[in-house]
């Protein structure tokens, strides 16, 4: 009951700044055109590159874009700043999982950002282009069960950046190094499915690839059946380790805060 509160709190905290999402989501969408223009160039050039058709090129454009509010391609967890400040003490002594509190938390930004930053850039692709749509209940769902782990795995990631700063003290090296495999392996760039030979396995089996790259398949049916029960083990299976590396992270960071006399 305490973690659906904080999710529930943390969607009306972000949706008391509609003017800031709609900016936003209006950047967004604008992005999202120059994208699509440079996709459309190359799959004219390649026409089936990955075995996507010029239409799910430019369908995988504009959900990118929706996507990188909920999954935060950009930015961290507001946890970094506070134990850099040290406020982090007080968050340790609630009587709650910091790692549970923070992730209810991002859970309710993510689905205001979802509605809020996702929603117009997909209506702006299908009103320009007539972008894929899922063809039916099912597929809708499948996505946004996907949506959700992305999201997870993202928390995830970037929490054990937040936790980070208890040894290194400065984030900003770590932030930048994530930001770039963020961008270059998640498929917000181009789409893994365009990356060659080793690159492209590789940068399939990461971690990143489970925020974009899987949920994009999902929508476009690329993984149905038996396949997209496996695109959701990939996720799980990332979300898991990483949220189980990021526990024991916890107890250590909580216990360095502690010999400190903090």
């Amino acid at each position: 009951m305490t973690y659906a509160l904080v999710c529930w709190f943390s969607f009306r905290r972000n949706a008391s700044y509609r003017l800031a999402a709609l900016g936003e989501a209006v950047s967004n969408t604008l992005f999202g055109f120059i994208r699509a223009y440079l996709l459309i160039a190359l799959w004219e050039y390649r026409p089936h590159l990955g075995g996507y058709t010029v239409i799910d090129a430019i369908t995988f454009c504009f959900l990118t874009q929706a996507l990188i509010g909920p999954v935060k391609i950009f930015g961290g967890l507001d946890l970094t700043e506070r134990v850099r400040t040290g406020d982090v003490a007080i968050d340790l002594h609630r009587p709650a999982d910091l790692q549970l509190w923070w992730l209810a938390d991002d859970l309710g930004r993510a689905a205001f950002t979802l509605l809020a930053r996702g929603l117009p850039p997909m209506a702006a692709g299908l009103l320009a282009f007539g972008i894929v749509l899922p063809g039916g209940p099912g597929r809708w769902a499948a996505f946004l069960g996907s949506v959700v782990l992305a999201v997870t795995v993202s928390f995830a990631l970037r929490y054990l950046v937040a936790l980070a700063v208890f040894w290194i003290h400065d984030a900003r090296g770590i932030e930048g190094l994530s930001l770039v495999c963020s961008l270059f392996f998640s498929g917000m760039i181009l789409p893994l499915v365009v990356f060659p030979g080793l690159l492209g396995d590789v940068a399939n089996a990461l971690p990143w690839a489970a925020l974009v790259q899987v949920p994009a398949d999902v929508y476009l049916g690329k993984h149905q059946g038996w396949d997209l029960a496996g695109a959701y083990a990939f996720q799980a299976a990332w979300a898991a380790a990483l949220l189980g590396l990021g526990r024991v992270l916890t107890g250590a960071a909580h216990r360095k805060l502690v010999i400190q006399g903090g």
